[in-house]
């Protein structure tokens, strides 16, 4: 037995009559009576007293009628909710994003995203991207932006963001009214970096060993503002994505383009492979895919 046999019999049912039933069902009639017939053989029971003019159910056909009625009714709040749930899903989703990120650029994409999908709730998970490559691999968040490149089989990687590092220093500073700098003329600065658990760390003290020196790092933060602040102090200088230059306070700060070459910060989301991803998540994916072709985040031919 199945839903298509009962559909077929309650259609018989309603109209009292194969001919009518068989019309409606875009069946012939030997075809509908047929499967009605194996539907009695499978039950062992007769469905319809077939005496009459009109088809009449049995006691055993108005059980099954009834039964039938509410087996299709709930098949099809059933598809009607698989459907709503494709084309409005809800839920949370739990996603990871480096503090960095939180100030840039995540407003206006929670904002966009909840535009578009307002029953979907975004659970923030703030932390450095190295910490979230850990909370990927051991699904501790759905979806993490992490900081480019990670090597991981398990991840499944897609490219998001992509800018420019720059030199950033106090107004007073000896670089400051320079129209663009190397990272070999900062052998002798001091460097204000973030926090050992953040990829820019590494990254920062990577690019400085790549052009033949080791930086000199005084301070260390957790918090971009405070960065920025202690750089306006003149308790040092700071490598920072371009984009950070538009939250700092412009009559203190000054930021000056690296060339020669031009380090990149490139940015990714990481989902993990072979876990289940649920219609909100895909939704975000396939949101944050578009947002970023959309906003050209990532440029292409850049220098390096």
């Amino acid at each position: 037995m199945d839903i298509r046999q009962l559909e077929y019999f309650v259609a018989v049912a309603e109209q009292e009559s194969f001919t009518k039933a068989a019309a409606n069902v875009h069946l012939s009639q030997p075809a509908l009576s047929k499967i009605v017939k194996n539907l009695e053989e499978e039950l062992k029971v007769e469905l319809f007293d077939r005496s009459t003019r009109k088809l009449k159910l049995t006691d055993a056909g108005e059980i099954v009628y009834q039964e039938a009625l509410k087996l299709t009714a709930s098949l099809t709040d059933l598809t009607l909710r698989l459907d709503n749930l494709m084309n409005s899903p809800t839920g949370t989703i739990r996603i990871g994003i480096p503090p960095l990120i939180g100030t840039l650029f995540f407003p206006s994409i929670a904002r966009s995203f909840h535009n578009q999908y307002p029953k979907i709730s975004l659970e923030l998970v703030e932390f450095g991207a190295k910490k979230l490559v850990e909370f990927v691999e051991e699904e501790k968040v759905d979806i993490a932006i992490i900081v480019l490149p990670v090597n991981n089989p398990k991840f499944e990687i897609y490219p998001f963001i992509q800018e420019e590092f720059a030199f950033f220093c106090a107004k007073t500073h000896k670089f400051a009214n320079r129209t663009s700098l190397s990272l070999k003329e900062l052998s002798e600065e001091k460097f204000i970096l973030f926090s050992k658990q953040f990829t820019l760390h590494d990254r920062i003290i990577w690019e400085c060993v790549n052009a033949g020196f080791t930086p000199s790092v005084p301070y260390e933060s957790s918090q971009w503002d405070l960065i920025s602040e202690l750089v306006a102090e003149e308790f040092g200088i700071a490598i920072l994505p371009q984009s950070i230059y538009s939250k700092m306070n412009h009559d203190k700060i000054t930021m000056v383009p690296l060339v020669n070459p031009t380090p990149l910060w490139e940015l990714g989301f990481a989902v993990k492979k072979n876990s289940y991803i649920s219609f909100a998540n895909r939704k975000l994916i396939d949101f944050l895919v578009s947002y970023s072709e959309d906003h050209k985040l990532i440029k292409k031919n850049q220098p390096t």
